[in-house]
């Protein structure tokens, strides 16, 4: 009989890059009988996973209260042998599935104090880093009830115990990438992609600006979700509109299939220390395709980059569209640096190679 494995998650989509693509596939592929509950409007089996969904709550609230009681009952049910869980919110989950004597992996994707520090729906500052100490506190206590964590980041990794950590970072999948064929679209004009959250942290305001210098010259993709419908609206009043294309929220291997048409990836996030010290996958999968990549001037991408991108002031559109052009004007250099990106990753950054410690982590809990 099969190893039991069921993941959590209430506010992540079933069809998440890292819990379904990479870590309840990898799961699957190593002989586990994975089941994972999300929101979703059915159960169904995909790749190997069994999909139990959850409802869709109408607010914040009621996903952190009816919805994650809902996720209670349906992981005891499951009777499995691990339950790994992918939110903050489901720690109290967690620590009530050992009482129930279980194997619990929480799994780490963002530093949680720190970025409750930039929520400002929290409240203002003062309760902001109260909230922030008290969680810190919650989630280390907690933590030391669990049999293992999973941090997507090494700086995230050295804020828990060594003995039982991890870190498992969002490399791409090269099979999945390399067997997505380019979309059958009429291509214009030289493409410029950006996917991912559409937020003003992410720097998707002055992309678009940088577009009005850049004009006919080439056209911007965009693909992913808006943070708002306000947000949105004041993209489409920019100038530099008239020469972008949304192209809306799209499942994982059709953005793969976007970006085979490309001709340059941005990652022009907001100069915030917990962003420009991560690495983003978005940049991997740019990478991968072999485009070159224009991405915010950090000393610590650049490091990791300096092969395979050109870097900005995120702020500046007038020198984002400096190198959109340089790059049109350049075909042999990007060239060049988009071969550079695609052998980084093959050496250094794929999920092929990151996966196997997940499944030593596994070996390692179930002994």
């Amino acid at each position: 009989m099969k190893t039991k494995v069921c993941i959590l998650t209430t506010v992540h989509p079933p069809f998440d890059d890292r819990i379904f693509h990479k870590e309840a596939k990898t799961l699957v592929k190593a002989g586990y009988d994975v089941v994972l509950i999300a929101q979703h409007n059915k159960e169904e089996i995909v790749d190997g996973v069994r999909i139990v969904p959850l409802p869709k709550p109408r607010n914040r609230f009621e996903r952190m209260t009816k919805v994650v009681w809902k996720l209670f009952k349906l992981a005891l049910k499951e009777k499995a042998d691990v339950y790994h869980f992918h939110d903050p919110e489901l720690i109290p989950v967690g620590l009530g599935l050992r009482l129930f004597g279980k194997k619990v992996i929480y799994d780490v994707h963002e530093d949680v104090p720190q970025q409750i520090l930039t929520k400002d729906w929290i409240g203002n500052s003062i309760v902001r880093k109260i909230i922030s100490l008290f969680f810190k506190g919650f989630e280390n206590l907690s933590c030391a009830f669990f049999n293992g964590i999973v941090a997507a980041t090494p700086d995230i990794a050295k804020k828990f115990p060594s003995q039982k950590t991890i870190t498992l970072r969002n490399f791409p999948i090269l099979e999945l990438i390399d067997k997505a064929k380019p979309i059958n679209i009429n291509k214009q004009r030289p493409i410029i992609i950006y996917a991912g959250g559409l937020t003003k942290i992410r720097g998707i305001k002055e992309i678009i600006q940088a577009m009005e210098f850049v004009g006919e010259k080439a056209e911007l993709w965009l693909l992913g979700k808006w943070e708002s419908e306000e947000f949105k609206k004041e993209c489409e009043s920019l100038k530099g509109w008239r020469y972008t294309k949304y192209l809306g929220l799209k499942p994982l291997e059709e953005v793969y299939m976007y970006l085979k048409c490309a001709d340059i990836g941005l990652h022009c996030v907001c100069r915030i220390k917990r962003y420009m010290m991560g690495l983003p996958i978005k940049v991997f999968e740019y990478a991968v395709a072999r485009l070159p990549i224009i991405i915010s001037d950090s000393a610590y991408w650049k490091n990791k980059f300096g092969e395979c991108a050109l870097f900005v002031n995120p702020y500046d559109p007038k020198e984002i569209a400096e190198k959109i052009l340089y790059f049109l004007n350049n075909p042999d250099k990007a060239k060049k640096l988009g071969d550079n990106g695609r052998k980084l990753v093959e050496e250094k950054y794929s999920w092929e190679i990151e996966s196997q410690k997940l499944i030593d982590l596994y070996k390692e809990i179930l002994q």
